[in-house]
């Protein structure tokens, strides 16, 4: 697999790279140190409001899909009846502001600064020269390992997101946004709950808002626009993520379940339709090797990675973190 930047990107390959895509980082076994924060988080715990919060309603969902859009490997299909118990989710991801909140109150110190690097995609770089850059994936050399990156410094050392506090939290593992959840008192959707939500009430539509992309040439979301991995014109307002009120809400009043950011899942992803539950309230298999995302990010294009529809799906494991994943949360009703 090259290593050129302009090379045609390989399609299998997904836009959010996994910690142990450089070998060299990442010796089999290591992990990073044990940290005390973790058991903060339930000594501080606040639970959150959620009485705003959208209402998916009980009932029976068509989910996944028959079509052929997506990459075999990702197994969105088929389309199948779903019943689903109500429930509440966020309109909106966890923000930097809301991380902050977190991590103030408990000390919680993330994975990507246990590990000390995180991948920042290569055009938001203002000067490669003025940061480390630990490596980059053979398969996706548009990501770099950029040492000193994490949620609080997107961009690595100099950075900040002092102008971007209403902006997705970014370089979050799951078991980040795990811990968040033990300490606000709410939990990650699942899959399925996820699926449900996103589509605000239509049925087997490609996206939130029906099948076109581009309704009347206006955006919806925030995806790549331009030649990826090399150009991106922006012109749907945002280089990188954008604030989680951006652009309409769907029927459900969600906002950006489409493009901005990955959204980590509860589920442990399996390819195998058998293993993904029954029609009942399904919460996949019991274990595996990396968690579900859904929604695409501000990466994807549909010459590489059309995965903002909403029966798309992909994966990471556990520990990773990339400056295009974030999470929702959700609550029981």
């Amino acid at each position: 697999m090259t290593n050129d930047i302009n090379a045609t990107p390989a399609k299998p390959a997904c836009c959010s790279a996994g910690r142990t895509s450089i070998p060299q980082l990442n010796p089999e076994g290591a992990a990073p140190p044990a940290d005390a924060s973790r058991k903060q988080t339930a000594e501080s715990a606040r639970s959150l409001d959620v009485s705003a919060w959208p209402v998916v309603p009980e009932g029976t969902y068509i989910l996944g899909t028959d079509g052929n859009e997506g990459f075999p490997a990702d197994a969105e299909g088929p389309a199948r009846p779903v019943f689903i118990k109500a429930f509440r989710i966020s309109p909106y991801a966890v923000t930097n502001a809301d991380f902050a909140a977190f991590v103030d109150a408990t000390g919680y110190v993330s994975e990507a600064e246990r590990f000390g690097w995180s991948y920042v995609f290569h055009l938001l770089l203002p000067d490669p020269s003025k940061v480390t850059i630990a490596g980059s994936p053979p398969q996706t050399p548009w990501w770099l390992g950029v040492e000193g990156a994490y949620w609080r410094h997107p961009e690595g050392p100099g950075s900040s997101i002092e102008d971007r506090l209403n902006h997705p939290v970014i370089h979050v593992s799951w078991n980040d946004a795990a811990a968040y959840c033990q300490w606000a008192g709410v939990r990650l959707p699942t899959e399925i709950e996820w699926e449900a939500a996103a589509r605000g009430g239509l049925d087997r539509k490609r996206y939130p808002w029906g099948d076109v992309l581009r309704p009347d040439g206006e955006h919806y979301c925030n995806i790549w626009q331009g030649v990826f991995p090399t150009k991106n014109h922006a012109s749907d307002g945002y280089l990188g993520t954008a604030p989680v009120d951006a652009f309409r809400p769907n029927g459900y009043g969600l906002y950006n379940v489409s493009g901005n950011v990955w959204e980590w899942c509860a589920d442990w992803f399996t390819a195998n339709p058998a293993l993904r539950g029954s029609a009942e309230q399904p919460q996949g298999p019991s274990q595996g090797a990396a968690r579900v995302m859904k929604g695409g990010s501000y990466l994807c294009h549909q010459s590489y990675c059309n995965r903002y529809r909403v029966a798309a799906r992909s994966s990471n494991t556990p520990d990773s973190s990339t400056g295009n994943t974030g999470f929702r949360v959700a609550a029981d009703v």
